[in-house]
């Protein structure tokens, strides 16, 4: 009889063990991570990607934003102006927004009013500009990571770019690594 409880406290204890692997492996599985895709280019979907990202860094939540095809507008630097681009590379250029401040809205743009009355509202109601959020966010360590394949296909080049602390470039199978990571994900 004592041979026998001593095997069943020897089986219970082995499969506490395993249970406890199981936990781990469940509690380590996801980080206290956001991983955005941000794809569009409108002006307000750009500032609710910001917002967000600002609101889960401030709770010290790591955030890696990929910023990808029309979203890679928010990300050029006006001031600059990279040389050797090709015919379709220079079109791209031309025709896309050059920086933040000239997106367009998703909704009611209004042949550029639009923007223009959303700024107004925002600096009336003390809402950080898409400047503002930007320099935050990289006080507060977001990582912006810019798509190669859509900067290829683009025709963008880093030059381009703003200076950001935290940016850099990859492709789509880190994005998805990373969110496969993260214990939330976006698509924007």
């Amino acid at each position: 009889m004592q041979e026998e409880l001593l095997q069943q406290i020897n089986e219970l204890q082995e499969q506490v063990g395993k249970l406890k692997k199981k936990v781990s492996k469940i509690e380590n599985a996801r980080k206290d991570q956001l991983s955005m895709a941000v794809v569009s280019g409108d002006m307000d979907k750009v500032m609710a990607a910001m917002i967000m990202g600002i609101a889960a860094a401030a709770m010290d939540t790591k955030v890696k934003m990929f910023f990808s095809f029309w979203a890679l507008s928010a990300l050029r630097d006006k001031n600059k102006n990279p040389k050797g681009k090709d015919f379709i590379s220079k079109m791209f250029g031309i025709m896309l927004p050059k920086g933040k401040n000239q997106l367009k809205l998703s909704n009611m743009n209004m042949a550029g009013i639009g923007p223009m009355m959303i700024k107004y509202l925002m600096k009336k109601h003390n809402v950080l500009s898409l400047d503002e959020m930007f320099k935050t966010a990289g006080e507060l360590g977001i990582e912006i990571i810019v798509c190669e394949m859509s900067m290829g296909l683009m025709g963008f080049k880093k030059e381009e770019f703003i200076d950001y602390p935290h940016l850099s470039y990859a492709g789509a199978a880190t994005f998805v690594t990373d969110a496969g990571e993260s214990a939330a994900q976006l698509f924007i």
